[in-house]
């Protein structure tokens, strides 16, 4: 079996830890949002693993926004998921977030503020005048999307289909994340390029998506989450449906490498560290 070279895991794990040690003073900075016991040190460290496998030719000033907005996905999850008791409540977060990302002032809280941090440090990106409404763009889908899934997870509220399910995707956050990492570390593409990028992204959030269902059936089954195998289907039949999505998600990916190789090469290797890692645990520490 052939491994890959030490030296390159060595610097790897080096830039995830440096990015770790900005994680802890990102949360440090905004304790209200990630206070609760789930945010344990091994959430930062994997992260920031997540960023550095997926892109390491970059250095961890370039890796910072990815995992900045990342680690505030997971504040925002936290607050929508299991602190909100209702749809109103998370209809209320979801529209205090877009409205800040939008340029509104802050509300007093540390949920729009880390945001509002993060809105400010890409305004001044170059790419950003072409990719700040895709970004936006994100964020309303992945809000509209947790919002979604809190309707379904009400007592008594409808259960999806798997199709259904899958095209609710945008609650995972990856493409939210991606379109930061893209605005952080990109030039300004064309509005062709724009539409291609944004396809394999949803492409592979699909497939990470389904992994991570698969990887963490037994603790959404604790804390109440919706999770592909409560839909219905059995474990091979998500199975094979990852398997069909990955494939789908490498044809657009092929399509990306043509103008934009270091996107292309960023998204596959994030899916693939994501089958990886979720074939061992997931992100969030216990309750």
């Amino acid at each position: 079996m052939a491994l890959p070279p030490a030296v390159e895991n060595g610097r790897i794990c080096a830039l995830a830890g440096q990015a770790q040690r900005d994680m802890r003073r990102w949360a440090e900075r905004y304790p209200s949002l990630f206070a609760a016991k789930p945010f344990d040190d091994t959430l930062f460290n994997t992260l920031a693993l997540a960023t550095a496998f997926s892109g390491p030719w970059l250095d961890v000033r370039q890796q910072r926004m990815a995992n900045q907005v990342a680690l505030w996905c997971f504040g925002l999850d936290w607050l929508v998921d299991y602190v909100a008791t209702s749809e109103a409540e998370a209809g209320a977060i979801a529209a205090r977030c877009l409205a800040v990302a939008s340029g509104a002032e802050v509300a007093d809280d540390d949920l729009t503020a880390f945001l509002a941090a993060i809105r400010d440090e890409l305004a001044v990106s170059p790419a950003f005048a072409v990719l700040g409404p895709v970004w936006l763009d994100e964020l309303r889908r992945m809000l509209d999307a947790m919002v979604r899934e809190h309707q379904w997870k009400a007592e008594g509220g409808q259960r999806p289909s798997l199709e259904e399910y899958l095209e609710n995707a945008d609650n995972l956050g990856f493409s939210f994340v991606f379109a930061a990492h893209w605005i952080h570390t990109d030039g300004a593409p064309s509005a062709v390029d724009i539409d291609l990028v944004r396809m394999a992204s949803w492409a592979v959030q699909r497939v990470i998506r389904l992994t991570n269902d698969l990887a963490t059936y037994e603790r959404d089954v604790q804390w109440g989450d919706l999770n592909a195998l409560l839909l219905g289907p059995e474990r091979t039949e998500v199975v094979r449906e990852v398997e069909r999505l990955t494939a789908d998600a490498r044809s657009f990916i092929a399509a990306v490498r043509v103008r934009h190789p270091a996107l292309a090469d960023y998204l596959e290797r994030q899916m693939d560290f994501c089958t990886g890692f979720y074939g061992v645990t997931d992100y969030w520490g216990a309750l």
